[in-house]
């Protein structure tokens, strides 16, 4: 997650914030950010959010905010005077589904806020470029994970799959046999080596066992009422889980620096067996998608420019 970029907001913008009372106000998300750098123990206000299928409006918990570095930004002003600060890729609600801010133009219109639970079209008059800032996002709880900016409803730019809304499906981890079992060594010197034949079996046996104990008590306080919130405690963490994170290049390459081993790379890293398999995997995407600066980024020892 802290390399993930893209789809930030300038640090004056307003987001609007909801009580459980329904109360509305305004903090903007420079505000929010130092909240959070403040008292990082401290719960964080809920957002106006909204139903993206019934365009009503909703309430959901900002998980966290986060600074985006500076960043190139454009202003789009709206019929009504809304403006919205943002870089190119942050995605904004439209009347025909998420377009990226640097895509629209002034044939097209965003969603605003418009009476306490509704949306309305507002139209685009100017779109120009507006200089360079530090940039902030958050990340909000789903299942909708947007939020209003300036009275324009925007999405965030990363986002897991929450527990909370969805049964969640059992699909566990069982390491393969090239999973290195055993660790020898002291912290920071350790190295990892194959387990034995019985390590192995013991290992498999020991997880598909907790695996099936865990999602039938799972089941069953669902079957009786038990929220999902509550019922999703008994679920270890070898349950997979699904995300979304927006990353450019650069970002991918720190990414993938310090979470995979590579012949070619200049400074050593040491990850985890798990993340490095997901760094693999985006790394033969990313390749493909990107042939020339992946083969550019091994040739300068797997350092991002």
């Amino acid at each position: 997650m802290r390399h993930r970029v893209g789809w930030c907001l300038a640090g004056e913008t307003e987001i609007t914030l909801e009580g459980e009372s329904g109360t509305l106000r305004r903090s903007t998300i420079a505000d929010l950010h130092r909240l959070r750098r403040r008292d990082a123990g401290a719960g964080l206000p809920q957002v106006r959010c909204y139903d993206e299928e019934t365009l009503t409006g909703r309430r959901a918990r900002i998980v966290d905010v986060i600074e985006s570095g500076v960043k190139p930004l454009i202003r789009i002003t709206t019929a009504a005077g809304r403006e919205l600060r943002s870089t190119v890729d942050h995605a904004v609600l439209t009347p025909d589904g998420w377009r990226k801010a640097g895509e629209l133009t002034t044939d097209d219109a965003v969603l605003a806020e418009a009476t306490e639970r509704d949306t309305v079209p507002d139209a685009i008059v100017s779109i120009a470029d507006d200089g360079e800032e530090t940039t902030y996002d958050l990340s909000v709880e789903g299942p909708w994970h947007n939020f209003l900016a300036n009275g324009i409803v925007v999405h965030n730019s990363y986002n897991e799959e929450s527990g909370r809304y969805r049964n969640l499906q059992p699909v566990f981890y069982v390491p393969a046999e090239d999973r290195k079992l055993v660790q020898r060594g002291r912290p920071g010197k350790y190295e990892f080596v194959p387990g034995s034949a019985a390590q192995q079996e013991l290992t498999g046996r020991a997880m598909r066992d907790s695996y099936l104990q865990a999602y039938e008590a799972y089941q069953r306080m669902l079957a009786e009422g038990v929220a999902r919130e509550v019922a999703r405690a008994v679920l270890p963490v070898g349950l997979f889980s699904s995300m979304y994170a927006t990353c450019n290049a650069r970002s991918l390459m720190h990414f993938l620096g310090l979470r995979t081993q590579h012949e070619q790379a200049k400074v050593p890293s040491f990850p985890q067996r798990e993340i490095e398999m997901v760094g693999e995997r985006m790394e033969e995407h990313w390749a493909k998608l990107m042939p020339l600066t992946h083969a550019a980024f091994n040739a300068n020892g797997r350092i991002a420019p």
